[in-house]
Parts: C-alpha cells; sequence; structure tokens
C-alpha cells in the first residue's frame, strides 16, 4: 500500500502570521498519522486544505493522488471531517441529521435512511434517535458529528480535534470509536493537543509548532530522542513541594517541573532503580509524605517540552513552573 496522502511544503500565511510554513506530509494507506502540537501550531490549517476548505499559498498536497487544488471536487468525494466543533442541526433529530447528510451524498431515500440507523447503533445513539439534538450531551453530539463524517463510508477521514471539551470518560469511549473505524480499513489523520491521545491512537506522529515539523516517527521513536527515565514524586502537602524540588534537583539530569496543583515534581535522571532508590530514602529520611510515586519512561509532552520549551497541553502549561 502506497501513501494516500501526500503534502509537500505547504505554506499559508495571515498578513504577518505563518499559519503554516513549508509543512511536508505523508500517510500510508489505512494508518493513522497524528499532526501533534498546540493551540495555533497550523493543525486546523493544515486539515482545511487537506480538505480543499482553503487553498495553500505555496506547496502541493493530494488525496489518493488528486490535487486538492485543482481537483477539489473528486477529492472531496472520498473524504470525510469532523472538525473542532460539532456540525450538527440542534433543532433536527440524530436521526433527521444523518438521514440528511446521506441525502446530500446522494445516497437515496431507503439507502440514506438504512445507513442512518446503521450508525445511530454503531455509535450508541439509538435511544437518542429521535430526539432533537440540542437535548443531546456534549459527547453525544462528538459522536453524531464522526457518525455523519462517515456517511458515506470515506476512504480518508480527517478529525481536527475530535475530544476537544469531552470529559475524560467521554474521550475514551471517543478513542474506542476511532479505533474500530481504522481496524476496519479507513485511513486517518487526526489532529491533537492531547499527547495520550496521539500516543494511543497513532501508528505515525508529526509535532508542529508555529506551523512547522519539529520531529516525526512513532510515539516510541520520539520518546528516544529524549532519553533516560523520569522521577515523578506527588507530595501529599503542598508545602513539601520546596524541599522535595530541592531533594530531587541533586538527581536531575534535565530540567525538573513542578506542577503545583497536583503537588507532583517530575525529572529525568540517570542512573535507574539505584537512583530512584536513593532519592525516595532521602525524601523519607527529610519526613516528606508521598501520595504518589514512580519511575517510568519518557511521554509524548516531555518530548515536546524538550523540543519546544513548553508543554503541548494547554491545561499542563498553565500548571507548570520549571525549575
Amino acid at each position: 500500500m502506497g501513501d494516500i496522502i501526500e503534502a509537500v511544503g505547504l505554506a499559508k500565511y495571515y498578513k504577518t502570521v505563518k499559519a503554516l510554513d513549508g509543512l511536508n506530509l505523508t500517510v500510508p494507506e489505512g494508518s493513522i498519522l497524528a499532526l501533534l502540537g498546540p493551540n495555533g501550531a497550523g493543525k486546523t490549517t493544515a486539515v482545511s486544505i487537506l480538505t480543499t476548505l482553503i487553498h495553500p499559498d505555496a506547496g502541493t498536497a493530494t488525496v489518493a493522488g488528486m490535487d486538492v487544488v485543482t481537483e477539489a471536487q473528486e477529492v472531496r468525494k472520498l473524504i470525510g471531517l469532523s472538525g473542532q466543533y460539532a456540525a450538527v442541526d440542534e433543532n433536527l433529530t440524530g436521526f433527521e441529521n444523518l438521514d440528511m447528510i446521506g441525502r446530500l451524498y446522494h445516497l437515496g431515500r431507503e439507502p440514506s435512511r438504512k445507513r442512518a440507523r446503521e450508525l445511530l447503533d454503531r455509535f450508541d445513539l439509538t435511544e437518542a434517535a429521535d430526539r432533537p439534538v440540542k437535548t443531546y450531551s456534549g459527547g453525544m453530539r462528538r459522536r453524531l458529528d464522526l457518525a455523519g463524517a462517515i456517511v458515506a463510508e470515506p476512504q480518508v477521514l480527517f478529525l481536527d480535534e475530535p475530544t476537544t471539551g469531552l470529559d475524560p470518560r467521554g474521550r475514551t469511549e471517543m478513542w474506542g470509536v476511532i479505533q474500530d473505524l481504522v481496524g476496519k480499513g479507513t485511513t486517518l489523520l487526526l489532529t491533537t493537543q492531547y499527547l495520550e491521545e496521539a500516543d494511543r491512537l497513532a501508528d505515525d506522529i508529526v509535532v508542529i509548532d508555529h506551523g512547522q515539523e519539529i520531529a516525526h516517527g512513532t510515539a516510541d521513536d520520539l520518546k528516544d530522542t529524549v532519553g533516560g527515565e523520569r522521577i515523578e514524586v506527588t507530595v501529599t502537602r503542598a508545602d513539601d513541594l520546596a524541599r522535595a524540588r530541592e531533594i530531587l534537583t541533586s538527581f536531575a539530569v534535565g530540567e525538573l517541573r513542578v506542577i503545583e496543583r497536583s503537588r507532583r515534581l517530575v525529572t529525568p535522571i540517570s542512573g535507574g532503580a539505584a537512583a530512584f532508590t536513593r532519592a525516595l530514602r532521602q525524601i523519607d529520611e527529610a519526613g516528606i509524605a508521598v501520595s504518589d510515586v514512580g519511575l517510568r519512561r519518557p511521554t509524548l509532552d516531555d518530548v515536546f517540552l524538550t523540543l519546544t520549551g513548553h508543554s503541548a497541553e494547554p491545561e499542563l502549561e498553565q500548571q507548570e513552573v520549571n525549575a
């Protein structure tokens, strides 16, 4: 199988802002590529170009061998898109939304109705099928929007931050739906600012910042770029954070992070389990109560922080104090 999505040198400028600045992408058929980066990195702009919604100022892109600018109409027949905000009509029922989409794709009356019922069942929305969408929860609307994106069984699916606004349970449920879709042969380009999401779903990850690729590889490849293991300690009392940081600083071989809201400290160390044991002994001798502790491999957040100097996940970025 070859590459079903190819982009070379994509650029998009808005006055003085470079939304994309020479981005290259390739996505093999039947795989998941995660485009990972914070808000404003250029993820949505890339998806908008690849789905023919906007034209690039430079560069080229093809989907299934067709140019997204000169053959846009043909590209649209092959793709599905679910954006950051559910594109559903709140005054229609779930069934009516999906039936309408089927009609717009010229599936015909009965095939559209049948497909709508199939998808409502598949996305666990059967009980709410005949209720107006304005009565749906956020998670239900996201599932309905994703169902709408695959009514015509697209060859390629683009999901732009599909779990934005969902609680942890809703996010986990959506991951299951996405994995099921790809298991049936759909090619997926996924944008996300959630590192765990990219780690869980993607075969390949492109990390972007300020419209440019800054890293590319599997989750394990990217974690290997920062090397080493991390000691992670959560203290019981906020008053102990300063003393715990002082102790862990003597073991740190890189940047030590303090997440004050969760009373957590994270730092890379060398020496593995032996260094880990010494650090815990010193923490215990200092009389610092610990509610959680562990030695782990680097996460994708560690990778992003190393590459860019800031966190990819906004909720973390607001909490962290770099030591």
